[in-house]
């Protein structure tokens, strides 16, 4: 590790990165930075250039990703639950207590030392889980190249940017005031919003699970809802630890699948009434729990806003062989 005039040297010279991108208003920062095609939050880049430097992926990781709003904290409890699975009783298990976002922890987390956290992951016993929004193409290096597993969830635009909107109302920094949905609109069909454009997000993992299958799964939050017990399977075998005949049949998958739900998670104490550090803030659990419905947007959205999404998604995905499902 490097010495902190080393440390100190870095911050600086990411603070000169900084300032040197293009930026825009943010839906929870003040404002995002254009950084390799994406826009991110200041902290991100900063974090993410240090991590390139320090962080040691190890083959055995596995990577949670998602575009924010797209089923990441139900993916989470999925994957923990999985690798999981022969270790804890459903009695005893630590869903029950903890947040998905505390036992899969955010790569980076935006609070407090880096290279102290840095330190903290390495020390992690393995298989080591993480979560993280960041685009595929900004990956720290070592990662990509230890050719550990990565789970990616996508969930179609239209409930996307009303989850995301109405999430991000809540989470912003206080002096921010409240985005309106036309101007959060704009702004996600301008591909600006943290993490975005959302498209981008998306065919960059899409991509690489077909270009290297065996290392990028692909999920539909779509496909979750629709039949999770087969996508529950389908996770443990691309893990590396599929359930075996006598745990079938002994309803194990659907064990999994009911400890994860939308239901058993919303109603359990720490995800009532507990609180956790994330990213910009300390807020409330429950936040992460709002209607997990497919199709919702109808409710929200104009027809000249269906219409330009609409337009928008038929162009970036042509020929991608990508589609999505719009209606529950």
């Amino acid at each position: 590790m490097a010495s902190s005039i080393g440390w100190q040297q870095e911050n600086e010279e990411e603070d000169k990165l900084i300032s040197s991108l293009p930026k825009e208003k943010g839906w929870s920062f003040p404002y995002v930075y254009l950084f390799e095609h994406f826009w991110c939050p200041s902290p991100l880049i900063r974090e993410r250039n240090i991590f390139q430097k320090h962080f040691q992926g190890k083959q055995s990781d596995v990577l949670v990703t998602s575009f924010p709003k797209s089923g990441t904290t139900w993916l989470k409890a999925l994957t923990f639950a999985i690798v999981n699975h022969k270790n804890f009783s459903k009695e005893n298990h630590p869903l029950l207590t903890s947040n998905p976002h505390q036992l899969v922890p955010p790569l980076y987390t935006f609070r407090g030392n880096i290279h102290d956290q840095i330190l903290q992951l390495s020390n992690m016993p393995e298989p080591r889980l993480f979560g993280t929004h960041i685009p595929y193409p900004s990956l720290p290096r070592s990662i990509v190249e230890s050719h550990c597993r990565i789970i990616y969830i996508c969930r179609n635009p239209f409930d996307t940017f009303i989850s995301a909107w109405a999430f991000y109302n809540k989470i912003k920094v206080e002096a921010s005031p409240a985005l309106t949905k036309e101007e959060a609109f704009e702004m996600f069909c301008n591909g600006v919003i943290e993490f975005g454009p959302w498209w981008s997000h998306v065919l960059g993992y899409w991509n690489e699970s077909v270009a290297r299958p065996n290392t990028v799964l692909f999920l539909k939050y779509e496909d979750l809802k629709e039949d999770v017990n087969s996508q529950v399977k389908k996770v443990a075998e691309f893990l590396g630890c599929p359930f075996t005949e006598e745990e079938e049949s002994n309803g194990v998958i659907e064990s999994i699948a009911k400890l994860c739900s939308f239901e058993e998670m919303k109603d359990t104490e720490v995800n009532k009434s507990g609180k956790i550090n994330f990213e910009i803030k300390r807020f409330e659990n429950k936040l992460f729990f709002r209607k997990a419905e497919i199709g919702d947007w109808v409710n929200h959205f104009s027809p000249s806003m269906v219409e330009k999404l609409s337009k928008i998604i038929e162009e970036k995905f042509s020929g991608s062989g990508l589609s999505f499902k719009m209606h529950s």
